[in-house]
């Protein structure tokens, strides 16, 4: 059978299955956010550096839930938009793809771009540990521009239509990379701020004021507008945090969110 075998495992996370679950289970210890989310904003740094953000944003779905998850991330090798229709590996075993809604979304299948991008890849370990009948759509981003994300949201409201899911939509990102961390937090936490009433063209226009460089931006504008045409009327920062809570380096740093919209 087909799979998207793991390609970070032991870099961005740990490849040993028992250590990887001891890990996860301790950042979901810290007392979960009390929200529900339609969709969240998870980073995909290493577990080391923005773990336990990504386990606050997931953590406010439910751990019964058994749908799927529309899991939206950006290609950092220039390559286009594609899905994945294929099985992805992990060291605590296999997510499964929910082939039916990926067949519904007009998206044409990759599985060679998605082999070494690690944007997707990262949050496949949390949605195997904590939702473990829970199935995926894979949806690597290339254009993120916003005539691009809005059709990407069309694109997953039709497949949520067609197909009747239960669907929740994880974007995939970290924020601004390698600036000073008072610069990171300024430019990240203005840009974020557009989110609360989920303005995704004001969101575009602070980040090309400031230059934040937040890669999965296209992602998180197309959740939004998806969420949003499904009932969702805020979106609320959870957690930010940057790479220097960590090192103790503040002179450059990589900025992390935890959103949920709800």
């Amino acid at each position: 059978m087909d799979m998207r075998p793991c390609s970070v495992a032991g870099m961005f996370y740990p490849a040993e299955p028992r250590h990887l679950e001891q890990l996860l289970e301790t950042f979901f210890q810290r007392k979960a956010p009390g929200v529900t989310s339609r969709g969240i904003v998870s980073p995909h740094a290493g577990y080391v550096y923005s773990g336990e953000t990504s386990a606050c944003a997931f953590s406010t779905i439910p751990p019964d839930f058994d749908g799927t998850f529309a899991v939206i991330g950006p290609s950092h090798r220039g390559y286009m938009t594609s899905a994945s229709a294929v099985p992805w590996e992990t060291p605590l075993g296999v997510v499964d793809v929910d082939t039916k809604f990926v067949d519904a979304l007009d998206i044409s299948i990759d599985e060679a771009s998605h082999r070494g991008e690690h944007s997707i890849e990262v949050q496949m370990p949390f949605i195997k540990y904590r939702f473990p009948r829970a199935r995926v759509a894979p949806i690597m981003m290339g254009d993120q521009g916003y005539e691009a994300a809005a059709d990407l949201a069309e694109q997953v409201l039709r497949a949520i239509r067609q197909t009747g899911r239960n669907v929740r939509i994880v974007a995939s990102s970290d924020f601004s990379h390698y600036v000073p961390d008072k610069t990171a937090r300024q430019q990240d936490l203005y840009a974020i701020d557009a989110l609360k009433t989920l303005d995704v063209p004001e969101f575009y226009r602070r980040l090309h004021e400031t230059g934040a460089t937040a890669c999965g931006y296209g992602p998180i504008a197309a959740m939004c507008i998806a969420c949003r045409s499904l009932g969702a009327g805020r979106g609320e920062l959870l957690r930010y945090t940057t790479s220097g809570d960590v090192t103790g380096d503040i002179n450059q740093v990589v900025g992390y969110a935890a959103i949920a919209v709800v």
